[in-house]
């Protein structure tokens, strides 16, 4: 019976060490911002993994000729082949994200590699931008016990997501305008890409050619977009 029991928590432990771990929006390893704060029917677009030398101008022209502000967590190596585009983004009023510098999966990562990549996105983006960045989202939203505190140590707050719609496997423009408003929902946080974590020049133009009818879409369905809240 004692070994059930003890099997049972060991059960229990590695399932939420899993959770902890691979989940974007678990609290295990320190607060998760996972959804605006109220009820209320709006909505924030945020983009990974840019700058992008096609994507970001247009996504970027897609929500100054809508008024529309997002935010992008930025990643360093990109920032620093593009550093005028990763100004643009600034420039024009969006919020600025960390994003690190190496788009690693850092889950398995030691904390000292950890502080090193958040540390190095951060100086490319504050180089570039003249802002320093107030929020982190982890790659793929891996985590580990650490990975919270440095951002924390580094005055980022931890970002997830509510909603993602797989936009980086390029399913389509209206496939990704279709999934978004579909599945959004008051105060979502929603994940989109405007780059390729992997590759400099990865194509992301479905999603900055869904981005007019998600903006369209949403307002017709009474949501107001508003910036991720500072602390």
């Amino acid at each position: 019976m004692n070994s059930l029991v003890l099997g049972g928590g060991a059960v229990a432990v590695l399932g939420a060490l899993a959770h902890g771990t691979w989940h974007r929006n678990s609290p295990l390893f320190g607060p998760v911002l996972s959804r605006l704060p109220g009820d209320g029917r709006c909505v924030s677009l945020t983009f990974d993994d840019g700058p992008n030398p096609e994507a970001t101008p247009r996504v970027l022209d897609a929500l100054g000729e809508a008024g529309v502000k997002a935010t992008f967590f930025l990643l360093g190596k990109h920032v620093d082949r593009w550093p005028d585009l990763a100004a643009r983004v600034a420039a024009e009023g969006h919020q600025v994200g960390n994003h690190g510098w190496y788009h690693r999966k850092l889950h398995v990562r030691p904390p000292a590699y950890v502080r090193n990549d958040l540390g190095r996105g951060l100086a490319s983006i504050e180089a570039a931008t003249g802002v320093r960045p107030a929020f982190f989202r982890a790659p793929h939203g891996f985590r580990n016990p650490w990975v919270s505190s440095i951002a924390q140590s580094l005055g980022e707050r931890v970002v997830g997501w509510t909603l993602g719609v797989w936009d980086s496997a390029r399913p389509g423009a209206r496939v990704i305008a279709q999934r978004t408003l579909v599945h959004v929902r008051p105060s979502s946080i929603v994940l989109l890409h405007d780059g390729d974590g992997y590759d400099p020049a990865g194509d992301r133009m479905q999603t900055a050619e869904a981005l007019p009818a998600i903006i369209a879409g949403l307002r017709d369905r009474g949501y107001r977009f508003e910036v991720l809240p500072a602390g």
